[in-house]
């Protein structure tokens, strides 16, 4: 599995971005996808998850504020991320939840003024 991140940089705080993965090496369209996050000295965890159907779950530290969907005709993921907060800094990655060992180079997400 290949997975490539990207979308990432510098934004103030309330400002957005978003995020695009995409994926190859696997039958994108039946597996269920993830964002992560990893800030400086933190475990990464999870922000959200869109199953194959196109059903969503969300950190609640992100809820109200993330949106991931996904393009299966482009086998990628997208993650849009309004009223970004300083806390929010992070490198974030996306992954399969099917191949949880496989992850991509993350896209680096700095909040700040």
């Amino acid at each position: 599995v290949q997975l490539q991140a990207s979308g990432g940089g510098l934004v103030q705080p309330g400002g957005s971005l978003r995020l695009s993965c995409a994926a190859s090496g696997i039958i994108f369209s039946i597996h269920a996808m993830n964002w992560y996050r990893q800030a400086p000295g933190k475990q990464r965890e999870l922000v959200a998850t869109i199953t194959h159907g196109g059903s969503t779950n969300y950190a609640d530290s992100v809820k109200g504020r993330f949106t991931i969907s996904r393009d299966n005709a482009r086998d990628t993921v997208y993650l849009q991320m309004n009223s970004l907060k300083p806390e929010d800094t992070a490198v974030y990655y996306c992954n399969a939840r099917s191949y949880p060992a496989d992850w991509g180079q993350g896209t680096l997400v700095t909040v700040s003024s």
